[in-house]
């Protein structure tokens, strides 16, 4: 195991290397002087911009610029905001609990909903609930989130006047931060009606965000379902009498399992990336947005940054989901 452990960590530094790269030469391929961006309209001085070029670390040359991005990094700097002038770690830290709070609702709900219409599709295949549950899969992650979400917006927002078009709660309630997610600090304050504005606000993005989820989760389990219920040991656990429900439930279901939960760990790096769109077209204040305002104020630390700690983020989820998928099966972390 510690083998397999080790084999996977190392896997891990030159992904993390290529990161690093893409981004740093990404946001400079993009047109766009930051420090002319920081003055917008406004006539600089040759002598402050160059001053400023030099503050920043923007007159040397790229190479040295990439090296001393690396040499932050290895004291475990990531940069500091040209725009706020604050560290990137600590704005990450900040906004990073909204997007685990929109994604971990999307998940939750993704699971909730695919899990059991991907059962009931494998049980009942070639019914007209399976083929509404494969096509209902199919159509929710053919469909862009931009677009889907603009359509939720136009329907239960504009048409139904159900939910509110964007942001975290209304302006109108205040609760004092104290872990992050509005949810759980509203709950534990008592300030329900906060709470009900907050829960308000959060369904229509998750729902959104957890369509493409939803239809990995429905499709896979479906698929393992329906590779499990043809093993011999099933036809065996029926022809001793046994219910179907104990069947399906019990001696099928729990072995359909294991990719199922491969796929679940997986989809963190779908969520973080379509949270990116989600929190823009819902103005939700999590790090999606956060990257995308960046982008367009060209802040080189805060994309670096940003990006980088939330792919270290998605290469922890992957490492915990290898290890636990050599710990549910052997010949995995044996090679085999």
């Amino acid at each position: 195991m510690l083998r397999f452990l080790l084999t996977r960590l190392t896997l891990i530094v030159p992904t993390f290397l290529g990161v690093t790269l893409l981004t740093f030469a990404m946001i400079r391929l993009i047109p766009g002087d930051p420090i002319l961006l920081i003055f917008g309209e406004r006539n600089v001085e040759e002598s402050v911009y160059n001053q400023m070029k030099a503050d920043l670390g923007l007159d040397k040359p790229i190479l040295v610029q990439y090296a001393y991005y690396l040499g932050d990094l290895a004291h475990g700097k990531f940069g500091t905001s040209i725009i706020t002038r604050t560290p990137v770690l600590s704005e990450f830290l900040s906004l990073f609990p909204a997007t685990v709070e929109l994604s971990l609702t999307a998940i939750t709900l993704a699971v909730l909903i695919g899990l059991p219409a991907g059962i009931i599709a494998a049980v009942r295949r070639n019914s007209v609930f399976d083929h509404t549950v494969m096509g209902a899969s199919l159509t929710g992650y053919s469909m862009p989130i931009f677009w889907w979400g603009l359509l939720l917006i136009l329907l239960f927002s504009v048409t139904l006047g159900w939910t509110p078009v964007s942001g975290r709660m209304a302006v109108k309630y205040f609760v004092e931060p104290v872990t992050g997610f509005v949810l759980l600090d509203a709950a534990m304050a008592g300030e329900w009606g906060a709470f009900r504005s907050a829960l308000q606000h959060l369904i229509l993005p998750a729902a959104a965000l957890g369509t493409i989820p939803l239809a990995v989760i429905a499709r896979m389990t479906r698929s393992s379902m329906l590779e499990v219920l043809n093993e011999d040991y099933i036809r065996t656990a029926r022809a001793k009498g046994l219910p179907p429900w104990r069947v399906v439930g019990l001696h099928a279901l729990r072995n359909a399992l294991i990719p199922v939960i491969t796929v679940i760990g997986l989809q963190v790096g779908a969520l973080l990336s379509g949270a990116i769109l989600t929190e823009t077209i819902f103005s939700w204040p999590g790090i999606g947005k956060w990257l995308i305002e960046s982008i367009r104020r060209r802040d080189y630390p805060v994309v670096q940054g940003g990006v980088l700690l939330a792919a270290s983020i998605v290469m922890l989820v992957n490492l915990t989901v290898d290890v636990m998928y050599g710990l549910i099966n052997p010949r995995i972390r044996k090679g085999r």
